[in-house]
């Protein structure tokens, strides 16, 4: 039985060829794009679970294929990158990926990664509710769904678990390190750039204000709290 289908995009046939054989050895199902136009292809005939997508090809690159495809796919996406600098790992993080890994790596960190990335927090988390509404928000737990002023809410599944997190633990600061590993795993506890990144995607999805955020506060030095306001 498969474990998952996997798109890895890049443009070097060596990596595309060890990749399919290490990811198909681990019962991975694997296809393959050379591009970014070839991969916006595959995602529009086929659904996958993960893409593996590297940020450096010609023509169209890893960033504007990763804001692309997540501009209508919430499929999880790892982008592979030679660059080790924060600020290209920052952009992938802003361009929609979910996690980001240095090349040259070895299979046990990659297989590690894609587990993260295929992560999902049950349904029933922490004993959070199933439905909250908010004025003008609802999030619908049960269904993963979420909507604001009427209008459907896309969110990757890294996002709503981050909110289900914080929305099972309301009024109360949480570390950088337990969202972290709560929601990406323990493996992770460092990546306080994620958090960011995470954060400020939600808030431009539900807050009224995001520059003046109502529910999402970040507490400083420490980490984030969602304020559930109590009700009368």
């Amino acid at each position: 039985m498969s474990l998952g289908r996997i798109l890895v995009v890049d443009d070097e046939p060596q990596i595309r060829r060890v990749l399919r054989t290490a990811l198909s050895a681990e019962g991975y199902e694997v296809n393959d794009a050379r591009t970014g136009e070839d991969a916006l292809i595959a995602v529009r005939e086929h659904r996958f679970d993960l893409i593996l997508l590297d940020i450096n090809m010609p023509g169209m690159g890893g960033l504007e294929a990763c804001s692309l495809i997540r501009g209508s796919s919430e499929v999880a996406i790892i982008m592979l990158t030679a660059r080790d600098a924060e600020t290209d790992k920052v952009a992938a993080l802003d361009a929609g990926a979910d996690d980001y890994i240095t090349k040259p790596f070895g299979t046990p960190e990659l297989l590690a990664r894609i587990r993260a990335a295929l992560r999902r927090l049950p349904t029933s988390s922490e004993g959070g509710p199933e439905l909250v509404r908010l004025k003008d928000i609802e999030i619908n737990f049960a269904t993963r769904r979420v909507s604001a002023k009427g209008n459907e809410v896309r969110l990757t599944p890294k996002e709503f678990d981050l909110l289900r997190y914080l929305m099972a633990n309301p009024n109360t600061p949480i570390s950088h390190t337990k969202l972290l590993q709560a929601v990406w795993g323990p493996d992770y506890g460092d990546q306080v750039e994620y958090l960011r990144v995470f954060i400020n995607r939600l808030r431009k999805k539900i807050e009224p204000d995001p520059s003046n955020p109502r529910y999402l506060l970040t507490e400083p030095w420490v980490g984030y709290r969602f304020v559930l306001p109590e009700k009368t």
